[in-house]
Protein backbone atom coordinates (compact mmCIF):
# COMPACT_ATOMS: atom_id res chain seq x y z
CA UNK A 1 0.00 0.00 0.00
CA UNK A 2 2.52 2.09 0.85
CA UNK A 3 4.90 1.59 -2.54
CA UNK A 4 1.38 2.17 -4.24
CA UNK A 5 0.42 5.95 -2.84
CA UNK A 6 4.26 7.09 -3.16
CA UNK A 7 3.88 5.91 -6.74
CA UNK A 8 0.55 8.33 -6.97
CA UNK A 9 2.90 11.14 -5.34
CA UNK A 10 2.52 11.04 -1.85
CA UNK A 11 4.90 10.84 0.59
CA UNK A 12 5.04 7.94 3.22
CA UNK A 13 6.97 6.89 6.47
CA UNK A 14 6.91 3.42 7.64
CA UNK A 15 7.32 3.54 11.36
CA UNK A 16 8.00 0.54 12.70
CA UNK A 17 10.78 -2.12 14.77
CA UNK A 18 11.83 -3.49 11.36
CA UNK A 19 12.80 -2.68 7.50
CA UNK A 20 9.43 -4.29 5.60
CA UNK A 21 10.66 -7.45 3.63
CA UNK A 22 9.29 -6.12 0.49
CA UNK A 23 10.44 -2.33 0.81
CA UNK A 24 13.56 -2.11 -1.29
CA UNK A 25 15.83 1.22 -0.34
CA UNK A 26 16.27 4.58 -2.52
CA UNK A 27 12.63 3.82 -3.65
CA UNK A 28 11.31 7.76 -3.98
CA UNK A 29 9.16 9.34 -1.66
CA UNK A 30 9.03 6.49 1.00
CA UNK A 31 10.87 7.08 4.42
CA UNK A 32 11.39 4.41 7.01
CA UNK A 33 12.16 5.00 10.67
CA UNK A 34 12.77 2.05 13.03
CA UNK A 35 11.37 2.22 16.46
CA UNK A 36 14.04 1.26 18.65
CA UNK A 37 13.09 -0.60 22.38
CA UNK A 38 15.50 -0.89 25.08
CA UNK A 39 15.78 -3.22 27.36
CA UNK A 40 15.69 -2.37 31.15
CA UNK A 41 15.95 -4.60 34.10
CA UNK A 42 12.87 -3.09 35.65
CA UNK A 43 10.73 -4.23 32.70
CA UNK A 44 9.96 -7.86 32.09
CA UNK A 45 9.11 -6.86 29.03
CA UNK A 46 10.21 -4.12 26.08
CA UNK A 47 7.26 -1.27 26.45
CA UNK A 48 6.86 -1.46 22.62
CA UNK A 49 3.67 0.50 22.61
CA UNK A 50 5.12 3.38 24.32
CA UNK A 51 8.57 3.26 21.92
CA UNK A 52 6.13 3.24 18.83
CA UNK A 53 4.33 5.96 20.34
CA UNK A 54 6.89 8.53 20.44
CA UNK A 55 8.38 7.23 17.80
CA UNK A 56 5.00 8.21 16.02
CA UNK A 57 4.77 11.44 17.21
CA UNK A 58 8.68 12.62 16.57
CA UNK A 59 8.08 11.24 12.63
CA UNK A 60 5.31 13.18 12.47
CA UNK A 61 6.01 16.54 14.08
CA UNK A 62 9.65 16.03 12.12
CA UNK A 63 7.71 15.76 8.81
CA UNK A 64 4.61 17.52 9.16
CA UNK A 65 2.25 13.96 8.47
CA UNK A 66 -1.23 14.67 8.10
CA UNK A 67 -2.31 11.50 9.24
CA UNK A 68 -1.05 7.80 10.73
CA UNK A 69 -2.60 5.09 9.29
CA UNK A 70 -2.32 2.05 11.45
CA UNK A 71 -2.81 -1.80 10.91
CA UNK A 72 -4.07 -4.22 13.39
CA UNK A 73 -6.12 -2.34 16.17
CA UNK A 74 -3.91 -3.87 19.09
CA UNK A 75 -0.92 -2.82 19.73
CA UNK A 76 -0.79 -0.13 16.98
CA UNK A 77 -3.92 2.03 17.83
CA UNK A 78 -3.13 2.67 21.39
CA UNK A 79 0.35 3.95 19.97
CA UNK A 80 -1.13 6.15 18.00
CA UNK A 81 -4.02 7.52 20.00
CA UNK A 82 -0.94 8.08 22.34
CA UNK A 83 1.03 9.89 19.48
CA UNK A 84 -2.35 12.28 18.50
CA UNK A 85 -2.49 12.79 22.43
CA UNK A 86 0.97 14.18 22.37
CA UNK A 87 1.00 16.02 19.29
CA UNK A 88 -2.57 18.03 20.60
CA UNK A 89 -0.84 21.15 21.79
CA UNK A 90 0.98 21.48 18.48
CA UNK A 91 -0.90 19.92 15.71
CA UNK A 92 -3.76 17.64 14.83
CA UNK A 93 -3.09 14.31 14.28
CA UNK A 94 -5.85 12.06 13.08
CA UNK A 95 -5.27 8.44 12.44
CA UNK A 96 -6.98 5.65 10.60
CA UNK A 97 -7.02 1.92 12.00
CA UNK A 98 -7.72 -0.91 9.72
CA UNK A 99 -8.70 -4.21 11.25
CA UNK A 100 -6.94 -7.48 9.11
CA UNK A 101 -8.38 -10.09 11.15
CA UNK A 102 -6.34 -11.51 13.95
CA UNK A 103 -6.37 -8.23 15.92
CA UNK A 104 -10.73 -9.26 16.07
CA UNK A 105 -10.42 -12.39 16.04
CA UNK A 106 -7.98 -13.59 17.80
CA UNK A 107 -6.30 -10.73 20.15
CA UNK A 108 -9.91 -8.85 20.64
CA UNK A 109 -11.92 -11.49 21.60
CA UNK A 110 -9.32 -12.22 24.29
CA UNK A 111 -10.84 -10.83 27.62
CA UNK A 112 -7.70 -9.13 28.61
CA UNK A 113 -7.63 -7.26 25.62
CA UNK A 114 -10.80 -6.57 24.71
CA UNK A 115 -12.22 -3.55 26.54
CA UNK A 116 -8.68 -2.10 25.14
CA UNK A 117 -9.44 -3.28 21.38
CA UNK A 118 -12.78 -1.83 21.65
CA UNK A 119 -12.00 1.46 23.08
CA UNK A 120 -8.84 1.68 20.34
CA UNK A 121 -11.22 1.48 17.28
CA UNK A 122 -14.02 3.43 18.85
CA UNK A 123 -10.89 6.45 19.30
CA UNK A 124 -9.96 6.10 15.85
CA UNK A 125 -10.77 8.76 13.92
CA UNK A 126 -11.72 6.59 10.94
CA UNK A 127 -11.83 3.03 10.69
CA UNK A 128 -11.43 0.61 7.94
CA UNK A 129 -12.17 -3.25 7.16
CA UNK A 130 -11.26 -5.53 4.53
CA UNK A 131 -13.85 -7.61 3.96
CA UNK A 132 -18.03 -7.24 4.57
CA UNK A 133 -17.17 -10.54 6.77
CA UNK A 134 -14.70 -8.97 9.40
CA UNK A 135 -17.20 -5.71 9.90
CA UNK A 136 -20.30 -7.85 10.72
CA UNK A 137 -17.75 -9.95 13.25
CA UNK A 138 -16.67 -6.72 14.50
CA UNK A 139 -19.74 -5.00 15.01
CA UNK A 140 -21.17 -8.64 16.37
CA UNK A 141 -18.02 -8.70 18.74
CA UNK A 142 -17.78 -5.58 19.91
CA UNK A 143 -20.65 -3.76 19.54
CA UNK A 144 -18.87 -0.93 17.52
CA UNK A 145 -21.00 1.76 17.11
CA UNK A 146 -18.91 4.13 14.99
CA UNK A 147 -18.89 3.77 11.16
CA UNK A 148 -16.25 0.82 9.92
CA UNK A 149 -16.22 1.64 5.89
CA UNK A 150 -15.29 -2.35 3.80
CA UNK A 151 -12.06 -1.61 1.99
CA UNK A 152 -10.79 -4.51 0.54
CA UNK A 153 -7.58 -5.63 -0.21
CA UNK A 154 -6.00 -5.22 -3.55
CA UNK A 155 -3.33 -6.73 -6.04
CA UNK A 156 -0.84 -4.89 -8.66
CA UNK A 157 -2.11 -6.97 -11.53
CA UNK A 158 1.21 -5.05 -13.03
CA UNK A 159 3.26 -7.08 -10.80
CA UNK A 160 0.99 -10.46 -10.19
CA UNK A 161 0.75 -11.94 -13.60
CA UNK A 162 0.26 -15.27 -15.49
CA UNK A 163 3.38 -16.98 -16.83
CA UNK A 164 1.29 -19.56 -19.10
CA UNK A 165 4.28 -21.67 -20.29
CA UNK A 166 5.28 -22.13 -16.28
CA UNK A 167 9.08 -21.49 -17.00
CA UNK A 168 10.75 -22.26 -13.96
CA UNK A 169 8.64 -24.89 -12.46
CA UNK A 170 10.94 -27.59 -13.82
CA UNK A 171 13.10 -26.87 -10.77
CA UNK A 172 10.60 -27.93 -8.28
CA UNK A 173 8.91 -30.47 -10.53
CA UNK A 174 11.12 -32.15 -13.05
CA UNK A 175 9.48 -34.85 -14.31
CA UNK A 176 6.79 -32.54 -15.66
CA UNK A 177 4.31 -33.00 -12.83
CA UNK A 178 1.88 -30.86 -12.14
CA UNK A 179 2.56 -28.09 -9.39
CA UNK A 180 0.31 -27.20 -6.07
CA UNK A 181 1.56 -24.36 -3.81
CA UNK A 182 0.12 -22.89 -0.42
CA UNK A 183 1.18 -20.06 1.21
CA UNK A 184 0.79 -19.03 4.62
CA UNK A 185 2.46 -18.31 7.85
CA UNK A 186 1.56 -21.92 9.10
CA UNK A 187 -0.87 -21.47 12.14
CA UNK A 188 -3.39 -24.29 13.02
CA UNK A 189 -6.03 -21.74 11.52
CA UNK A 190 -4.08 -22.21 7.85
CA UNK A 191 -4.63 -26.08 8.82
CA UNK A 192 -1.75 -26.60 6.37
CA UNK A 193 -2.14 -30.35 7.31
CA UNK A 194 -4.29 -31.13 4.94
CA UNK A 195 -2.86 -29.42 2.14
CA UNK A 196 -0.27 -32.69 2.66
CA UNK A 197 -3.59 -34.85 2.39
CA UNK A 198 -5.06 -33.16 -0.46
CA UNK A 199 -1.80 -34.23 -2.31
CA UNK A 200 -1.93 -37.87 -1.14
CA UNK A 201 -5.46 -38.10 -2.53
CA UNK A 202 -4.09 -35.96 -5.96
CA UNK A 203 -1.29 -38.39 -6.50
CA UNK A 204 -3.66 -41.21 -6.54
CA UNK A 205 -4.76 -39.54 -10.11
CA UNK A 206 -2.08 -37.12 -11.02
CA UNK A 207 1.49 -36.94 -10.46
CA UNK A 208 1.39 -33.63 -8.69
CA UNK A 209 4.45 -31.77 -6.45
CA UNK A 210 3.99 -29.73 -3.22
CA UNK A 211 5.34 -26.14 -2.77
CA UNK A 212 4.27 -25.26 0.88
CA UNK A 213 5.63 -21.38 1.32
CA UNK A 214 5.97 -19.23 4.61
CA UNK A 215 6.94 -20.99 7.71
CA UNK A 216 5.09 -21.27 11.43
CA UNK A 217 4.57 -23.46 14.02
CA UNK A 218 2.49 -26.42 12.05
CA UNK A 219 6.08 -26.70 9.89
CA UNK A 220 7.23 -29.15 11.56
CA UNK A 221 4.07 -31.15 11.98
CA UNK A 222 3.45 -31.02 8.14
CA UNK A 223 7.22 -32.13 7.36
CA UNK A 224 6.47 -35.33 9.52
CA UNK A 225 3.42 -35.72 7.71
CA UNK A 226 4.78 -35.81 4.45
CA UNK A 227 7.27 -38.28 5.61
CA UNK A 228 4.94 -40.48 7.17
CA UNK A 229 2.59 -40.54 4.16
CA UNK A 230 6.25 -41.22 2.11
CA UNK A 231 5.53 -37.84 0.17
CA UNK A 232 8.70 -35.77 1.31
CA UNK A 233 10.45 -36.11 -1.81
CA UNK A 234 6.97 -34.46 -3.51
CA UNK A 235 6.84 -31.72 -0.92
CA UNK A 236 9.25 -28.92 -1.24
CA UNK A 237 9.54 -26.39 2.07
CA UNK A 238 10.61 -23.50 0.82
CA UNK A 239 10.19 -21.35 4.13
CA UNK A 240 9.87 -17.55 3.83
CA UNK A 241 9.85 -15.90 0.06
CA UNK A 242 10.17 -11.93 -0.02
CA UNK A 243 8.91 -12.41 -3.56
CA UNK A 244 5.73 -14.80 -4.01
CA UNK A 245 5.25 -13.07 -7.14
CA UNK A 246 7.73 -15.17 -8.99
CA UNK A 247 6.53 -18.28 -7.47
CA UNK A 248 2.46 -18.09 -7.97
CA UNK A 249 2.59 -18.03 -11.84
CA UNK A 250 4.60 -21.75 -11.41
CA UNK A 251 1.55 -23.33 -10.10
CA UNK A 252 -1.32 -24.67 -11.46
CA UNK A 253 -3.55 -24.75 -8.62
CA UNK A 254 -3.07 -22.81 -5.21
CA UNK A 255 -4.56 -24.64 -2.21
CA UNK A 256 -5.92 -22.40 1.03
CA UNK A 257 -8.16 -24.86 3.29
CA UNK A 258 -8.36 -22.15 6.07
CA UNK A 259 -10.76 -22.43 8.73
CA UNK A 260 -11.18 -18.77 8.36
CA UNK A 261 -9.41 -16.10 6.53
CA UNK A 262 -10.88 -12.28 7.01
CA UNK A 263 -10.45 -11.92 3.05
CA UNK A 264 -7.74 -14.50 1.54
CA UNK A 265 -5.73 -11.85 0.11
CA UNK A 266 -3.31 -15.07 -1.33
CA UNK A 267 -6.06 -16.49 -3.16
CA UNK A 268 -6.52 -12.86 -5.10
CA UNK A 269 -2.68 -13.12 -5.74
CA UNK A 270 -3.24 -16.67 -6.83
CA UNK A 271 -6.05 -15.14 -9.42
CA UNK A 272 -4.12 -12.35 -10.95
CA UNK A 273 -1.39 -14.90 -11.44
CA UNK A 274 -3.82 -17.19 -13.62
CA UNK A 275 -3.80 -19.63 -10.95
CA UNK A 276 -6.80 -21.43 -9.59
CA UNK A 277 -7.44 -21.06 -5.89
CA UNK A 278 -8.56 -24.30 -4.19
CA UNK A 279 -10.27 -23.03 -1.18
CA UNK A 280 -12.80 -23.16 2.10
CA UNK A 281 -15.67 -21.20 2.24
CA UNK A 282 -15.34 -19.26 5.69
CA UNK A 283 -14.94 -16.03 6.32
CA UNK A 284 -14.71 -12.84 3.68
CA UNK A 285 -13.37 -16.01 1.02
CA UNK A 286 -17.08 -15.63 -0.38
CA UNK A 287 -16.47 -12.00 -1.21
CA UNK A 288 -13.63 -12.65 -3.56
CA UNK A 289 -14.26 -16.00 -5.18
CA UNK A 290 -17.45 -16.88 -6.88
CA UNK A 291 -17.24 -21.02 -6.64
CA UNK A 292 -16.97 -22.21 -9.69
CA UNK A 293 -16.41 -19.43 -11.31
CA UNK A 294 -12.97 -17.98 -10.63
CA UNK A 295 -12.02 -21.15 -8.08
CA UNK A 296 -13.81 -23.36 -5.94
CA UNK A 297 -14.60 -23.42 -2.34
CA UNK A 298 -15.04 -26.39 0.05
CA UNK A 299 -16.30 -26.62 3.78
CA UNK A 300 -13.23 -26.55 6.01
CA UNK A 301 -11.79 -29.75 7.27
CA UNK A 302 -13.55 -31.37 3.68
CA UNK A 303 -9.92 -33.00 2.57
CA UNK A 304 -11.50 -35.29 -0.25
CA UNK A 305 -13.48 -31.90 -1.36
CA UNK A 306 -10.79 -30.14 -1.90
CA UNK A 307 -8.71 -32.84 -3.17
CA UNK A 308 -11.41 -33.30 -5.93
CA UNK A 309 -11.66 -30.10 -7.12
CA UNK A 310 -7.68 -30.02 -7.45
CA UNK A 311 -7.90 -33.05 -9.43
CA UNK A 312 -10.76 -31.65 -11.64
CA UNK A 313 -8.30 -29.03 -12.65
CA UNK A 314 -5.28 -30.56 -13.33
CA UNK A 315 -6.90 -33.15 -15.21
CA UNK A 316 -9.45 -30.53 -17.52
CA UNK A 317 -7.33 -28.19 -19.67
CA UNK A 318 -10.70 -26.63 -20.86
CA UNK A 319 -11.93 -26.35 -16.91
CA UNK A 320 -8.62 -24.96 -15.83
CA UNK A 321 -8.56 -22.12 -18.63
CA UNK A 322 -11.92 -20.76 -17.41
CA UNK A 323 -11.45 -20.68 -13.67
CA UNK A 324 -8.01 -19.08 -14.25
CA UNK A 325 -8.89 -16.22 -17.11
CA UNK A 326 -12.19 -15.33 -14.81
CA UNK A 327 -10.25 -14.84 -11.89
CA UNK A 328 -7.54 -12.87 -13.59
CA UNK A 329 -10.33 -10.62 -14.84
CA UNK A 330 -11.82 -10.56 -11.50
CA UNK A 331 -8.62 -9.59 -10.09
CA UNK A 332 -7.99 -6.77 -12.60
CA UNK A 333 -11.74 -5.40 -12.74
CA UNK A 334 -12.69 -5.55 -8.97
CA UNK A 335 -9.56 -5.48 -6.56
CA UNK A 336 -6.63 -3.50 -8.70
CA UNK A 337 -4.65 -0.93 -7.24
CA UNK A 338 -6.07 0.97 -9.42
CA UNK A 339 -9.67 0.63 -8.01
CA UNK A 340 -8.81 0.66 -4.75
CA UNK A 341 -6.15 3.29 -3.61
CA UNK A 342 -8.31 5.77 -4.56
CA UNK A 343 -10.66 4.75 -1.74
CA UNK A 344 -8.34 4.95 0.67
CA UNK A 345 -6.93 8.46 -0.80
CA UNK A 346 -10.53 9.41 -0.59
CA UNK A 347 -11.03 8.55 2.96
CA UNK A 348 -7.68 10.01 4.01
CA UNK A 349 -9.22 13.30 2.79
CA UNK A 350 -12.43 12.44 4.50
CA UNK A 351 -11.18 12.09 8.01
CA UNK A 352 -8.09 14.99 7.58
CA UNK A 353 -11.31 17.72 6.55
CA UNK A 354 -13.23 16.29 9.76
Amino acid sequence: MGLELAERGHEVHFITYSNPIRLDPGIPRIYYHEVEVSTYPLFQYPPYCLALASRMMEVAEDYGLDLLHVHYAIPHSISAMLAQQMSAPKRRLPFITTLHGTDITLVGTDASYFPITKFSIEKSDGVTSISEDLRRQTVKVFGISSEIRVIPNFINTGLYIPRDDKSGAVAYAPKGEKLLIHISNFRPVKRVLDCIRILAEVRKHVPAHLLMVGDGPDRGAAEHLARELNLARHVSFLGKQNHVERLIPLAHVLLMPSETESFGLVALEAMACGVAPVATRAGGVPELITDGENGFMETPGDVAGQAARTIALLTDDSLQRRITAAGRARAMEQFSTERIIPQYERYYEDVIGR
